[in-house]
């Protein structure tokens, strides 16, 4: 008669034959290949592949060889790197805008310990991003003095809690935007204790909508640059330099939120704001971001006249808001490097790009196709970068976005469209790599 499954040889149990923790946690190739990752982290990667073979869904043999593979193919971050081939330059989920090479040394060079808030010279503590400051104040000389917070959302958040406090922030109703994931700008002010004055309708606002809001509990006057959309037809707007007089006899700061981070003119986007100019037509203090069009990191930057950046850097809420030093860093090289990748993505060459897409195309069996790039990011609303892109079989997308490198690219119409605009030409024989590597993958 057969034994009941109660009384059966426990030695049988593959489980019984599951390496033990130290042992795996001692074995000379689980050391070497741990070297990148913490003690705790690899020892969760062992008990997760312990506990495959425990549920039977992989034999307790190929316990070490499962620890080895994802130990081999897990770095300490888990951000990877991708190749942007969808021609949106300043690309929000995507990380925004690429640091150049001079900015991603710096970064690293600002790692360890750094003169951030020191003076090597006196050895006392000195002003913080001093750096960063001088060098945003010398490609704005129309700036008296700079803030660099952590984004644009914080710079605002700062600017109208210091200004405005519980007093009315005036703004157009055409100016209270949302932007991407839901985020609404008006929510943002309000939660900050101040109360929104909306003045004038969603079309037309005119400069007596402005003054007649103007009083004693006025705390500033918000322009706000419509970056991502447009209002077109019968509209009216007041400019910046037409508010600068009431505001200035009514001793009410001009706040203007530029957000896309051009500091001077740019030929190529003609309808975009810059600092500059606002500054020259008056505003007291204007905000932008770093990672879109200027081209660096993750910032909000404040620039404007001496004596309100000065209150807004005494405020309390400026210490949290602060930025980091590896920001600082990066902002600074952006600043006084070369030309960011930003600016050379936007200014490509038409025909240098259809020469560049042509080769490609003809290496890897596609075709090409006219194809707009964009600014992205809030920046040149509508406003199309005239390029190129191979056009490949629509079913590649997933594979190039999976594979190493990750490639990000287009399906429109039919087509998986291949946008060189952002991606360096040193990364040609990669990319083309990268589809052979797909079309090989697919089922």
């Amino acid at each position: 008669m057969s034994q009941s499954p109660e009384r059966s040889d426990p030695s049988a149990d593959p489980r019984r034959r599951i390496p033990r923790t130290d042992h795996l946690l001692a074995h000379s190739q689980v050391r070497r290949a741990s070297d990148s990752l913490s003690e705790r982290v690899v020892r969760d990667i062992v008990r997760a592949a312990q506990d495959r073979a425990r549920r039977g869904e992989i034999p307790p043999e190929d316990v070490l060889e499962e620890i080895l593979s994802a130990i081999g193919g897990r770095p300490a971050a888990s951000l990877r790197p991708v190749l942007n081939a969808t021609g949106i330059i300043v690309h929000t989920n995507l990380g925004r805008a690429p640091l150049s090479a001079a900015a991603r040394d710096a970064v690293q060079a600002a790692a360890g310990y750094t003169d951030v808030e020191f003076d090597l010279g006196t050895g006392a503590r000195a002003r913080r991003g001093a750096g960063a400051r001088a060098a945003l104040l010398a490609a704005c000389p129309e700036a008296e003095d700079a803030l660099v917070v952590n984004n644009g959302a914080a710079a605002l958040l700062l600017a109208t809690t210091a200004l405005a406090g519980t007093g009315e922030v005036v703004i157009s109703r055409g100016e209270l935007i949302e932007i991407g994931a839901g985020f609404r700008l008006p929510d943002l002010i309000a939660s900050t204790g101040a109360r929104l004055h909306e003045v004038g309708t969603t079309n037309r606002t005119h400069l007596a909508d402005y003054t007649g809001a103007l009083g004693q509990g006025t705390g500033c006057v918000l322009r706000i640059h419509t970056s991502n959309y447009r209002v077109i037809g019968f509209t009216s707007e007041v400019e910046v330099a037409e508010l600068t007089g009431p505001c200035r006899a009514a001793g009410v700061p001009l706040v203007v939120d530029l957000g896309s981070g051009l500091l001077a003119p740019e030929p190529l986007l003609p309808g975009e704001p810059d600092v500059a100019a606002a500054l020259r037509d008056g505003a007291d203090v204007v905000i932008a971001s770093g990672d879109k069009l200027l081209g660096g990191p993750q910032a909000g930057i404040l620039l404007g006249r001496a004596d309100v950046i000065a209150r807004l850097a005494r405020h309390p809420l400026a210490r949290a808001v602060r930025a980091d030093k590896l920001a600082l860093a990066a902002l600074e090289a952006t600043l006084t490097g070369p030309v960011p990748p930003v600016l050379d993505a936007l200014r490509q060459d038409p025909e240098e790009l259809r020469e560049r897409t042509d080769r490609l195309a003809e290496r890897v069996g596609g075709r090409t196709v006219a194809h707009d790039g964009r600014v992205g990011g809030g920046g040149g609303a509508e406003v199309p970068l005239p390029g190129w892109a191979v056009a490949l079989e629509s079913d590649l997308a997933a594979p190039l976005r999976q594979g190493d490198p990750a490639i990000v690219t287009t399906v429109r119409d039919g087509d998986c469209l291949l946008d060189l605009r952002c991606i360096p030409a040193s990364e040609d024989e990669r990319l083309a790599a990268a589809v052979a590597s797909a079309r090989g993958s697919r089922p």
